[in-house]
């Protein structure tokens, strides 16, 4: 008689209080969809924002206590989440890019009524409205006649599935919660990539393109799970540890199982040459949606590939690391080569987003605490600084919407002097220059590597980063040294939550460079486990 039919089956026990951040957001999400369907209209916008920043404070309220009750490393739901040291960083982390996220996501001041549509599939009408805005119909869009148009509201919730799915991503303990969180991360910033107001047909293609590569790199990863259940007998970390020192089946199965996955991975955190959706997909999507998703997709991928890398595979590591080596030096390469030869800002921080995945590669690979503490510190960093440099794009507009080419940023210091000066200190942080968090991140990330013997591959780096400081000083010398056109773009003065936006990153961005050691002892706090 089987045990179901014994009555012996039992729930698996919950740690209420560990996931109690993962719940307060996955359910103020399921709130969210209730309110878009009940309220009216003009009530869901304010609903919407108050509705999502109480969930991200709750949620940051409820990691934060359980962080100080000193709790260990713990697994939950039958094994299935692992809520240790480095999850809590990236889950701080995850809510407060979140917060900066949303709030960018909420403001009506740069873009009058929001940057966003209703439906993804609304198409540009030929010859569309003022300003290319596509002529749609009027209880949707725009409201009454004459008004501003009104903004639609159903991004939030997807905002808010997505973020509970990258924080179930970084948590998982198996690879089928893993692909599960994978998929709810996924569908709602596919969706939001063709929200975009202007520029519909640039919007849509970017949805389409990161809509068909995202579903090849999720067969991949399931596929390479496949395989690995093939050769372990499970799918959970721990066991595929063990199995991989101690099975006698065939290592085909283990390192194509784990190539698969990798693929996967390196996808979502843009990790050259598997970065191919990542420029496009910047350059149309909503600019509020381009910072949500390269802030915290970065954050949720490499969470889940030190996880992957270090607790599932930490003992086959002489086997992948040269090929890892290969990836993360075509990844340096691809991005500070190509970002070189970039006109469209968007593109260019896509290109920067590629370097940076290749550096942060560094630390994943380094099976080592100084490894796992350094990345987690580049993760905070890069999101924080790559937020508000996406804010700042947002305020530089013409008639068609953002000036969004090089050439119209030509003489922006002499139009606004702070505009440009935040600028310059973001871009010079993405360089990695001193006092600025750019420079600790990549600091530590080097001396990670150092210590684990790739001498080589830290060399590469900073030749990689010479190179790519180049397209960031250009855009510097653009704005300071050129002569602005006579009919070149305005700053729009931002609103409340833009401007709160730009300051959280920036704040952070100088605190990390001057004084990283809380940040750096946080990220230190343990290590992973299975």
């Amino acid at each position: 008689m089987t045990p179901l039919a014994q009555g012996m089956l039992s729930a698996p026990p919950i740690d209420y209080a560990a996931i109690a951040p993962l719940l307060i957001v996955l359910a103020a999400a399921s709130v969210a969809v209730l309110v878009e369907a009940f309220l009216p209209r003009h009530q869901r916008w304010p609903a919407q924002v108050v509705l999502s920043i109480l969930a991200l404070g709750g949620a940051g309220l409820a990691l934060g206590l359980y962080a100080g009750s000193g709790a260990d490393g713990i697994t939950t739901i039958g094994d299935a989440l692992a809520v240790d040291r480095p999850t809590l960083f990236l889950w701080g982390t995850l809510l407060a890019l979140g917060l900066a996220g949303v709030l960018l996501i909420a403001d009506r001041s740069v873009e009058p009524g929001g940057a966003f549509l209703a439906s993804a599939a609304t198409r540009a009408a030929a010859g569309g409205g003022t300003g290319g805005l596509p002529e749609l119909p009027e209880d949707r869009s725009y409201g009454a006649p004459g008004l501003a148009p009104t903004m639609q509201t159903e991004v939030f919730p997807f905002t808010l599935f997505a973020l509970g799915g990258m924080m179930a991503f970084v948590a998982a303990n198996d690879l089928l919660t893993m692909f599960v969180a994978l998929e709810v991360l996924s569908l709602p910033l596919y969706l939001m990539c063709g929200l975009a107001r202007r520029r519909r047909l640039l919007s849509q293609e970017a949805a389409v393109k990161y809509f068909l590569l995202g579903a090849f790199a999720s067969a991949f990863f399931l596929y390479g799970l496949a395989l690995i259940y093939g050769y372990a007998g499970s799918v959970r970390f721990s066991e595929i540890a063990e199995a991989s020192v101690g099975s006698a089946a065939s290592d085909a199965l283990l390192f194509g199982g784990l190539a698969l996955l990798v693929v996967g991975l390196m996808f979502k955190g843009s990790v050259g040459p598997f970065h191919t959706w990542t420029p496009d997909v910047y350059q149309g999507a909503p600019t509020p949606v381009t910072a949500f998703m390269a802030a915290c997709t970065k954050v949720a991928a490499f969470g889940a590939i030190l996880r992957v890398l270090q607790v599932a595979f930490g003992d086959t590591r002489w086997e992948w690391r040269g090929v890892l080596w290969a990836v993360a030096i075509a990844s340096m390469a691809i991005g500070a080569v190509l970002g070189l030869t970039q006109t469209d800002i968007k593109r260019m921080i896509a290109y920067s987003s590629v370097a940076h995945a290749g550096f942060l590669l560094l630390g994943a690979m380094a099976i080592t605490d100084a490894g796992v503490s350094s990345t987690l510190f580049y993760l905070l960093a890069y999101g924080f600084t790559t937020i508000a440099v996406f804010a700042v794009i947002s305020l530089v507009r013409n008639a068609d919407g953002e000036a969004t080419h090089l050439s119209q940023w030509a003489g922006l210091a002499k139009r606004s002097p702070i505009v440009a000066g935040v600028m310059t200190f973001l871009l010079l942080a993405l360089a990695g220059i001193p006092l600025t968090s750019g420079f600790t991140a990549k600091f530590a990330v080097f001396a990670a590597a150092l210590g684990d013997g790739m001498v080589p591959l830290v060399v590469i780096a900073l030749v990689a980063s010479a190179v790519a400081a180049f397209f960031y000083i250009r855009v510097i010398v653009l704005m300071y040294f050129s002569e602005p056109a006579a009919d070149g773009p305005t700053v729009t003065v931002p609103g409340a939550f833009t401007t709160a936006a730009i300051t959280l990153g920036v704040i952070v961005t100088l605190l990390l460079g001057i004084a990283p050691t809380l940040a750096l002892n946080w990220a230190a706090g343990g290590g992973l486990v299975g």
